[in-house]
Formats: structure tokens, C-alpha cells, sequence
């Protein structure tokens, strides 16, 4: 909550907001409806469907990135992020149209409490959003990218209520618990080149500044 509001800090009148998605975007988002109903005008573009619902129950005035398709700000929370504020993002399923959000802004902030620092990126699995035609072929080929960086891990396909969990763009979702990935932008690239992989959870170099609330208080990191 403490790095919501210090996040809010940031708003001004009349922004085009992207907003993220998770229980720390969606304190923010809490936050910033009270702001709205108070009078301040914003436009938000959601970065999931769930945050969409939420903003329209709150009364928060939404946009579509093809409508509104150059941000000032989003704001949105992490899995994890490292000193120089790489991230990986994707735990709540919403990855790939985060990123898009993200790219689109001119500045993005991240809200996060202290527990989700590393110094490398990687104890939290990475999401690899993934098509569903060629599933397997798909987790050889990012078994052999992997693999090419020394990195392995089971691939693991995320499921909900005994099915696959489906994102709102309709596609998969597998997790990699890879452990200390010491080249997130090598393994970017990697995964980038397999036919099949739509995105994955590493963020790097979006992020400008970092909100982190731990036990002494509220802390701004910008990369290192």
C-alpha cells in the first residue's frame, strides 16, 4: 500500500496512465480512483482484462493503446527486480500486454515491497507466453535456447482449476525455474528467435524508477 501511494505522487492531471495488473497495481488502482472521484482526470489504459474490470467499477475513465496508443506513465508491480531494474514480471499471467503498455510510455514505475529484490534475476520461474499450436516443438526449442546459455529448468505448462491457464490474448503460458539467469539480455534474445514464444517475463531497461516499501520505510531506486 505505502508504495501505491508514493506512486501516486507521480499522477498528474490529464495523464494517460497505463496500468497494471496484480494485487500491488490493483492497491494503486484503488488509490487512484479515490483521486478521480475527487476530481483529477486521468485515462487509463488497463494491462489486463482484470484490471479493466476493476477500473470500471471505480469509476476510472479507460482507453484502448490503439485509441490512445502514446502513454505518459504506466505504473505496475513486479516478480522481481534487480539493481539496475530489470524485472521479471508475469506471475499474474498479464506479461505480454504489460510489456506492450510499458514500451508505449514514456516512464514506467514499478511498485514492489522488499522482498522482491535480487541482485540477478531469475529465483522467481520466468513466464514464457507461448502459442498453443506446437506446443512441445515449442518447449524443445526453449530447452535448446536455454541450454545454449547454460541454463536449464523444467518447463512447466501453468494450470488453473486442473486446465491450462489461458491468457487474455488466448495464448499459454510456461514457467522456468532457471535460478540466477547471469544474461537476461542473451537470454532475451534467445527466446525471442524461437518460433512459438509470443513474449516473455523478462523487463529490460522499461522500468525508470522503482518504489520499494520494506520495514524502514519507502526507498526510490533508479537503475544503477
Amino acid at each position: 500500500m505505502r508504495a501505491a501511494e508514493a506512486a501516486l505522487g507521480h499522477v498528474e492531471d490529464g495523464m494517460r496512465l497505463g496500468i497494471g495488473t496484480g494485487s500491488t497495481a490493483e492497491e494503486f488502482v484503488r488509490l487512484l480512483a479515490a483521486r478521480v472521484a475527487g476530481g483529477m482526470t486521468i485515462v487509463g489504459v488497463p494491462t489486463s482484462e482484470r484490471t479493466a474490470d476493476l477500473c470500471t467499477e471505480l469509476g476510472i475513465t479507460q482507453s484502448t493503446l490503439d485509441e490512445t496508443p502514446e502513454l505518459d506513465l504506466t505504473v505496475d508491480g513486479a516478480d522481481e527486480v534487480d539493481p539496475q531494474l530489470n524485472l521479471i514480471k508475469g506471475g499474474g499471467g498479464a506479461l505480454l500486454r504489460e510489456k506492450i503498455v510499458a514500451a508505449a510510455s514514456k516512464r514506467m514505475i514499478v511498485i514492489a515491497d522488499d522482498s522482491k529484490l535480487v541482485g540477478t534475476l531469475g529465483r522467481f520461474p520466468l513466464p514464457i507466453e507461448v502459442n498453443r499450436f506446437g506446443l512441445v516443438a515449442t518447449q524443445l526449442g526453449i530447452a535448446r535456447a536455454a541450454s545454449q546459455l547454460g541454463l536449464s529448468a523444467p518447463l512447466i505448462l501453468r494450470m488453473t482449476d486442473g486446465q491450462p491457464f489461458v491468457t487474455d490474448g488466448g495464448h499459454l503460458i510456461l514457467d522456468a525455474s532457471f535460478g540466477r539467469i547471469p544474461d537476461p539480455r542473451a537470454l532475451s534474445n534467445a527466446l525471442h528467435a524461437v518460433p512459438g514464444v509470443v513474449e516473455h517475463g523478462l523487463f529490460l531497461n522499461l522500468a525508470k524508477v522503482a518504489i520499494i516499501a520494506g520495514e524502514g520505510g519507502i526507498r526510490t531506486m533508479r537503475p544503477a
